[in-house]
Formats: C-alpha cells, structure tokens, sequence
C-alpha cells in the first residue's frame, strides 16, 4: 500500500511538471501575475501647507498587485497597484513659528509602470527597475494647541485644528531592487521599492509571490 501511495504521489509530480512546462511553453511573453505586502515609510518631509511645515515619518503596512511580462531572462515589464498605507497617528514636532505642536496624515498610492532589468542565476534572480507613478497622496494636517508653561498640564490656549485636507495628484519617477528566487512557475521575492514626490518619498520593503503561466 506504501509504495503505490508512492509511485502516484510521483505520477503526481510528473504529471504537474509536464503540464506546467506545456503552458510555459505556450506563454511566449513570459506573463505573470502576483501580489505583495510589506512594511512601508509614509514620510511627510516638505509640509503640507506653508505656515505649518511638518516632518513625520511613519510606519505602515503596504500592499500590492501586479502584472508582468518577460519575453527574455533579461529584460521585463511590469504593471502595478501599490498601496503604501494610512498610518492612524504621526509624529509631531513643535513649530516656534507658531507655537503650536504639529503633525500630518497622509495616504500615499500609486499605479506604476516599470521596465525590470534582471541579472538570471541558477534558481535566483537578481533585479532592478525604474518607470513612471501615477502617485495619488490623500493629505491632512492637524494643528494642535501649545504646550503649557512648565509645571502645568494639558492644553494651553486653544484645541486642535485641521488646517488641509486634499488629494493630490503626481506623476513621478519610481525605482526598486529586489531578488526573487524561483522553482517551476512559481517566484517569492524580496524587494525596495520607492515613488519621488514632493511631500516626501514613500518606500516599502515587500515580500511578494508571483505565477507565471
């Protein structure tokens, strides 16, 4: 009984072999399909209005959809929806402009358009690509109220108050590294990934699995 369960289990293996190398062989353009997460930097470096510049620099899950193309090991395309996520507080600072403590929310997303250049080794593969974001940046700043003299506590001389709020559209550079090691049609990868933008760059470290077929 063991060693028919062992012989099928091996059909098994063959069998799925054979069928995956059939339709890679039918997938001339080398397409692929896959999906990400990781942990993401929202920074806020620039300040979302003049009078109240802030510098934040939170921590986020992002996650991420993609599609590629690779005609041959050395060269790709790549499409992609990343979300770099909405951290729930940021950091503050105080601003002897006005006196008042400062932070800023944002929610920074893209859909990016990348060429992939790889560097193909046994199983493994090194990457690297740069291409054009549409980066879409939901923007809040909040303006709280100064800090009492030394010795009290609380608030002093007012309440919090949103100053902005807007969604701000950019197309800008983005760029990334990864490697991605790879068995059959199946890919896990570990990568960086960046967008440029004037309210401060947005990253992520991701670990994605992509299916080509």
């Amino acid at each position: 009984m063991m060693k028919r369960a062992s012989v099928m289990m091996w059909m098994a293996a063959v069998g799925f072999c054979a069928v995956s190398a059939a339709a890679r062989a039918d997938n001339l353009l080398g397409l692929y399909v896959g999906a990400g997460v990781g942990e993401s930097t929202v920074r806020s470096d620039s300040g979302f209005d003049p009078y109240y510049p802030v510098d934040s620099h939170p921590h986020h899950t992002a996650y991420k959809v993609l599609v590629g193309v690779r005609p041959i090991p050395f060269m790709g395309a790549e499409a992609e929806y990343i979300d770099f996520g909405h951290p729930t507080s940021a950091d503050s600072y105080y601003n002897v402009n006005t006196g008042y403590y400062d932070s800023a929310d944002s929610h920074p997303r893209a859909g990016v358009l990348y060429g992939v250049g790889y560097l193909p080794l046994p199983f493994v593969d090194v990457f690297a690509k740069v291409g054009e974001a549409r980066l879409a940046t939901n923007v809040s700043t909040f303006v709280g109220p100064p800090a009492c003299p030394t010795g009290q506590y609380g608030s002093c001389g007012g309440s919090s108050a949103l100053v902005s709020r807007d969604r701000i559209w950019q197309t800008k550079v983005a760029y990334g590294a990864g490697v991605q090691a790879h068995f059959l049609g199946l890919a896990v990868r570990g990568e960086y990934e960046r967008i440029n933008s004037t309210f401060g760059d947005p990253d992520a470290f991701m670990v994605s699995a992509t299916w080509t077929f």
